[in-house]
This record gives C-alpha cells, sequence and structure tokens, in this order.
C-alpha cells in the first residue's frame, strides 16, 4: 500500500477515538474522507463539521460507487470494534477490497519516521498525549495519533513538520505489533482483555513481542515492576533508573522532583492532578530527555499541560460542587483514580457513579472491581456496557452490587443518576467507565453547575 497514491478513504467504524483521528488526519493529507458508525456522538458530528461525511445505517445503498471497487486511489480502514456480520465490511470483501485495519494504517504511517509508541493497558493515552504536548510546546515539534481528545489541541490528531510521531500503540487485537518504535515506552501490563488472550501470560509474551520491535539502538522505557523489563526502568517513588521524589499536593496541584542518575528536575508542577498521573510524567520526562529537550521546557510543559478528555478531567470545580469524569474501566485504573481522589479530597463524601465496560471484564475481575469501588462513601451501580459482546449468564450489575462491601450503594438507569444528583446534591461526584457514561456529563453539569 503506497498511501501517496490515495485519493479517498473510508473508514468502517469512524466515530471510534482511534480511526477518527485517521479521518482527520487523511482529511488533512487532502484526501476524500467518508465513513460509517452505528452511533451519531459529538465526536462524529465534529468530523462532519470538518467536511468528513459519515452515515449511520449498515446499508450498502448507501456507499458511494467510487468506494465499492478495487482501486490503488482508494483506502478502506476498519475497526476489529465493528460486528463480523456488518454488511457495508461483507459486500466490499466480496467485491474483492483489501481492508486494512486501523493498526495496519498506523504501522505504514510511522514506517518511515522517528516513532514513538506508548502502550499499557492503562497510562498509555495520557503518557502519549503528555509526550506530544512536551513534543510541541518545547518547539522541538511532532505528529501524534492519540486514542483521547487532548484538551491543549481539542483533538486526537496532531500535525508537525518534524520527521518526529508519537503513536497510542494499543495492545487490544495484538494491534501495536505493526509498528517499529524507536523509543518505546510500556506503562503497565495488568491482566486485561481475556476475551482476546485467553490469559494474563499471553498478554505478557505480547507486550514482549512488541518490545522486540524496537528498531536496532532504540530505547524501551518501561515501568519497574513488570514481568519484563527494558533499557530503562521508572516508577512513582520507588527507586529505578527515573523516578519521583518529595511529591506534594498544594491547593490541589500536584508537585514533584525528577530523580535519575544524570538529572534532578525539582519542583516540577503538573497541570493535571493524580499520583497516577506523577508516574506517567516520569516516562514523558524520560522520553524528552532522551529527544534532548532541556529540562527548563520539559517542566514548563509540563505545568501547561491540560490531559485528555475524560481522563481525569474536571467538569464541574465550586467550592460546594465538584464533579470529575474519568475513562476508568479496569480495576486498578479504578484504583489509581479513587486513591487520587482520596488524597485530593479527603474531607468530602465521594459519590462514585460506575458503569461496567464488557460481561467478559466483569466477570474476570469481579472481585477486584468490588473491592476498588468500595473506596467511595456512596456507589451508583449502571448496567455493564455491552460493546461487542452479548450477555454472559449470571454476570450482572446486581451480582457485582452484591460483593461490594459498602452500606451505601444502588443500581441505577442514567436517568435516575440524573435525579439523584438533582435531588440529593451530592458535592463530590465522579463519572468513571468505557461506554456510554460520557453521555451523563453534560446533563449532569447542567444540574450540578446550578446547585
Amino acid at each position: 500500500m503506497n498511501l501517496d497514491h490515495i485519493k479517498r478513504v473510508y473508514l468502517l467504524g469512524i466515530g471510534g477515538i482511534g480511526m477518527s483521528g485517521l479521518a482527520r488526519y487523511f482529511k488533512h493529507l487532502g484526501c476524500e474522507v467518508k465513513g460509517y458508525d452505528k452511533t451519531e456522538t459529538d465526536l462524529t458530528q465534529a468530523l462532519v463539521n470538518e467536511g468528513i461525511d459519515v452515515i449511520y445505517q449498515d446499508d450498502v445503498a448507501l456507499l458511494p460507487a467510487e468506494y465499492q471497487e478495487p482501486s490503488a486511489e482508494t483506502l478502506l480502514i476498519f475497526t476489529p470494534a465493528v460486528p463480523k456480520d456488518l454488511a457495508l465490511k461483507n459486500f466490499l470483501l466480496e467485491k474483492g477490497n483489501k481492508l486494512f485495519k486501523r493498526s495496519e494504517v498506523l504501522g505504514i504511517i510511522s514506517d518511515s519516521r522517528f516513532t514513538i509508541a506508548v502502550a499499557g493497558t492503562h497510562g498509555k493515552t495520557t503518557t502519549s498525549t503528555m509526550i506530544a504536548h512536551i513534543l510541541k510546546d518545547s518547539g522541538f515539534d511532532c505528529s501524534a495519533f492519540l486514542g483521547g481528545i487532548s484538551a491543549n489541541y481539542q483533538s486526537n490528531v496532531l500535525y508537525g513538520e518534524s520527521n518526529v510521531v508519537v503513536v497510542e500503540a494499543d495492545e487490544y487485537d495484538r494491534s501495536f505489533l505493526t509498528l517499529h518504535p524507536n523509543i518505546a515506552v510500556v506503562t503497565s501490563a495488568d491482566a486485561d482483555h481475556l476475551d482476546i488472550y485467553g490469559d494474563a501470560t499471553h498478554l505478557v509474551e505480547s507486550f514482549q513481542l512488541f518490545l522486540g520491535r524496537l528498531v536496532e539502538g532504540g530505547v524501551s522505557i518501561v515501568k519497574k515492576g513488570l514481568p519484563f523489563g527494558g533499557t530503562v526502568s521508572y516508577a512513582l517513588e520507588e527507586e529505578s533508573d527515573a523516578y519521583a521524589r518529595n511529591i506534594e499536593i498544594v491547593n490541589g496541584a500536584f508537585y514533584f522532583d525528577y530523580v535519575s542518575a544524570d538529572v534532578v528536575i525539582p519542583s516540577i508542577h503538573l497541570g493535571i492532578p493524580g499520583l497516577h498521573n506523577v508516574e506517567n510524567a516520569i516516562a514523558s520526562v524520560t522520553v524528552a530527555l532522551k529527544l534532548g529537550i532541556e529540562p527548563s521546557k520539559i517542566k514548563a510543559a509540563l505545568s501547561s499541560f491540560r490531559g485528555a478528555k475524560r481522563r481525569f478531567e474536571y467538569i464541574v470545580k465550586k467550592p460546594d460542587a465538584i464533579y470529575i469524569d474519568d475513562y476508568a474501566h479496569h480495576p486498578e485504573e479504578l484504583r489509581a483514580f479513587l486513591t487520587s481522589m482520596r488524597k485530593l479530597y479527603p474531607a468530602k463524601k465521594l459519590t462514585v457513579v460506575f458503569q461496567p465496560h464488557l460481561f467478559s471484564r466483569t466477570r474476570d475481575f469481579v472481585d477486584g472491581f468490588a473491592e476498588v469501588l468500595a473506596f467511595a462513601d456512596e456507589l451508583l451501580l449502571m448496567d455493564i456496557y455491552p460493546a461487542r459482546e452479548l450477555p454472559i449468564d449470571g454476570v450482572t450489575s446486581a451480582w457485582l452490587l452484591e460483593k461490594v462491601k459498602l452500606a451505601k450503594k444502588r443500581l441505577v438507569s442514567p436517568e435516575e443518576v440524573l435525579e439523584i444528583v438533582r435531588s440529593e446534591r451530592p458535592e463530590l461526584v465522579v463519572t468513571v467507565g468505557a461506554g456510554d457514561i460520557d453521555r451523563l456529563v453534560k446533563p449532569l453539569k447542567e444540574i450540578m453547575e446550578h446547585a
């Protein structure tokens, strides 16, 4: 596939965060871009406003003729998240077209560039977004394909004049094995996606294969304590090749020293909260130093960093009402997020609204979820978001709720969440999950801003 010859691009699942980034990238290059998604969202509306046509019906009659027949000028991309029986996908295959996974296209794009790839079962979106911001803010420059909307740039794809590209490397479906990174970062390797991998051992093997794709002379930066190592180890406070020291919370803001054998950067102010984000910053600073960026420029960039949407994102911040939204959907992500919430607001009653994501993940980690959800003072638990899965017998939110050792806990619908917040006026609310819980953000914001 020679991307220089491409004039038109069609994306199946265009509304996904990674797919929409590719849509914007090819639109930026001057290609005609169209796509399908099953649901209209703020993101698909944004794409339409940018001149990208999107359809929401799985109907081959809506597929333009110029996309139907194989052509060296047409690129067809799909996400593995679309159903196997999607009529549009099967029609294109029957016509003899080759369909590329998003990860394959990313591999082609990054193949001729200096690639910084950030992988991990959690932490990769914030870390890749943070690295990209440091490179942009410092003047080093880069392009970037991110797994979230950068709050600094209001986009999930960044364009640069340099030969450097930052890529969020997704372990789902082993997608990251298309990349050839010059710098590889691994933030975590907790058991996840067991519907794909079967068990944690195969997941670990996949990360090892990813690190094995490092180009000759490349650098791997791996969190200390994982079942595999890298060129450089990093940690939150545990002594390693790079770590944080003197972590302080001052007026709700996090400060820390970056420490390595070669460099100490004192009193870094991090523009977003969270102990886990201090850890992400250690990895990001290490990448920036490897690129030769001056410590003073790194420090300034971290202070101005605003994070990624749905990653510890403040929605409402008033003296009597605080509302934060986060993407956490794995027990360890929830643990990191809720631990930081407790440190930030030790005196406030914490109301957690959680939507489990996938029946299989809920089944596989039910005890872990039950343990960390008990960190809340009050839990409002929504039904499991199925995504690509069919129900599993006995795996329900009611089953999970029964296991949570908490006095104040309720199984709720989205409408009931809004009514509870409207009538009970909780002072500290968080919504967490990777499904469609983000649809509650706007109405909850409206309610809490006018409390």
